[in-house]
């Protein structure tokens, strides 16, 4: 199946079941910070507890200038219980500050300037690019490696081995959306375990790699 089409199929399903990650724009925002923030608070953190952590932080302290006047004890109380709130909490307050003192209070939108802030990775870095800049970039968390193996558009150990060659075979068009109808599709559909194939709309023509029991 075309990557264009697959993809308006995964957009479609997931929006008709409420996946978590598409309420996440409305609920943070489209600012490069808001979106950064949310990005480094969401690893190993579902969604729904995301949202509701980012919203209070960035209540609290909608800038870079207005976090790093917070210390890392009053972040890990507005951040808990997304996953490793404290390390997340002495990142974010570390990055606060280097945002201010290196790029003027600012947001940098190139890859290699993103991933020199605290706790962010070159998944976090490519998915700030793709979301908050309009950029080409595609970021690979376990959904999207998930599902890429399980649809056979790449054989890989590694969500860096998936985006190297995601990032080789998907049409530039493409690239920004993949992220996030992945994994709006991972919630609700191609969940980890059992996933849905019965009820999926790409069920005929995917190879179900992987998959060993499903509903």
């Amino acid at each position: 199946m075309e990557i264009g089409r697959m993809l308006l199929l995964m957009q479609r399903e997931s929006s008709r079941r409420g996946a978590p990650v598409l309420s996440v724009e409305s609920a943070i925002g489209r600012g490069p910070f808001a979106i950064l923030v949310f990005t480094v608070l969401s690893a190993r953190t579902r969604d729904e507890t995301t949202m509701k952590a980012g919203r209070k932080l960035l209540a609290r302290a909608p800038t870079p200038q207005g976090l790093s006047r917070l210390t890392a004890a009053q972040i890990q109380k507005l951040v808990y219980p997304v996953g490793f709130y404290k390390t997340k909490a002495r990142h974010l307050h570390a990055l606060a500050h280097k945002l201010i003192s290196e790029f003027g209070g600012r947001v940098p939108s190139s890859f290699e300037s993103l991933t020199s802030l605290p706790g962010v990775g070159r998944k976090t870095a490519n998915i700030v690019l793709a979301s908050a800049f309009g950029k080409h970039t595609i970021g690979v968390d376990t959904h999207v490696h998930r599902i890429s193996n399980r649809l056979g558009l790449v054989k890989t150990k590694s969500p860096e081995k998936t985006n190297d060659i995601l990032d080789k075979i998907i049409p530039n068009r493409y690239k920004k959306k993949l992220n996030i109808s992945m994994v709006a599709f991972g919630q609700t559909v191609c969940t980890p375990l059992h996933p849905k194939c019965s009820e999926c709309p790409l069920s005929k023509d995917c190879p179900k790699i992987g998959v060993r029991s499903s509903r």
